[in-house]
């Protein structure tokens, strides 16, 4: 049996969002760039770029 993974993955919920989350993760994580790579050509904009940069009213927004 293998050993369980020590990670663990907290979605704090609705209007946590804030300019600059992930960038650590996309810069220093090769699966995690790759994510972010995949998300921007799926939705046909660049998330990664929204999460980097903003800005935070569009950032922010809910539908």
């Amino acid at each position: 049996m293998s050993e369980l993974s020590k990670v663990a993955y907290v979605f704090p919920g609705q209007g946590s969002q804030s300019t600059g989350m992930g960038v650590d993760l996309y810069d220093r994580y090769p699966s995690a760039r790759a994510v972010f790579d995949q998300a921007d050509a799926s939705l046909g904009f660049s998330l990664s770029r929204l999460c980097f940069e903003g800005p935070d009213e569009e950032l922010t927004k809910t539908h």
